[in-house]
């Protein structure tokens, strides 16, 4: 099977995998004999994708000709949160990208400095979980670079992402949106800490002013709305646990494809 048809095929699979846990996710997640058995299963996915394509195994990249008149913007397209808000209406000039947790060297930049970093420009497609895919253009600093700017120090197993949108009010704070990926993917050449998309700044539907792109997974994993970035030991204690706000929800924590 093709790249290209075992990413199309485990896309659909994951699809019809993700409309059962939907269905029933909180009759499902509340007996551990099934969190064994996904949790099992995605280690055994998350071990053959890398074992067959290689750690730093590129994503297909497209042409200019191929990019997506329409791209879908789903989830919050645009965050009801005071202080995203005034970034908002002042351009995000005073915003700013805070570093920090298991680094050597905290790092607080500004949209400017964030531009100024190591980038990367791909055109790549974005597939969801819902089914459908869209090709976009995107720009953006090299996740990995940042880090070891900061000075990511040896005992972070995880790089977390804490975004301005609540897609539900709790008192636990549950519904914050926020993404955890492994250290080895915030190191893969494509990914990135996006402001462009398709050569302007990334409008405020796609995540602005910078989203993550994680172009080996399904679109669920890839943040919008970033505001703060934390190296940690475990995802345990954020959220519900499951290291995502999807994943919490009954979602795979990894989303390869």
């Amino acid at each position: 099977m093709s790249p290209v048809h075992r990413r199309a095929w485990l896309t659909g699979a994951l699809t019809s995998a993700a409309g059962l846990a939907l269905g029933g996710c909180d009759r499902l997640t509340s007996d551990p004999r099934v969190n064994s058995a996904l949790e099992a299963g995605e280690i055994i996915t998350r071990q053959a994708q890398r074992g067959l394509v290689g750690r730093t195994a590129l994503a297909r990249e497209y042409p200019a000709s191929a990019i997506s008149a329409d791209f879908r913007a789903n989830g919050t397209t645009n965050p009801d949160n005071e202080v995203y808000q005034q970034h908002l209406a002042q351009g995000f000039e005073d915003w700013r990208l805070e570093i920090g947790g298991l680094v050597d060297r905290p790092l607080s930049l500004s949209l400017a400095e964030l531009r100024g970093a190591p980038s990367r420009t791909q055109i790549t497609r974005h597939d969801c979980v819902e089914g459908w895919s869209s090709i976009g253009k995107w720009r953006g600093a090299l996740l990995g670079p940042l880090l070891d700017r900061a000075g990511l120090k040896p005992e972070a197993r995880f790089i977390a992402f804490f975004c301005a949108d609540t897609l539900e009010l709790t008192f636990d704070g549950s519904g914050d949106y926020y993404e955890t990926i492994d250290v080895m993917d915030a190191y893969h050449p494509q990914t990135l800490l996006a402001y462009e998309m398709n050569d302007r700044p990334l409008p405020v539907a796609h995540g602005a002013p910078v989203r993550l792109r994680l172009e080996r997974q399904l679109g669920y994993k890839m943040a919008k709305y970033v505001m703060r970035v934390e190296a940690i030991r475990s995802f345990a204690d954020l959220g519900r646990g499951q290291g995502g706000y999807w994943e919490d929800r009954g979602y795979q924590w990894y989303a390869g494809i």
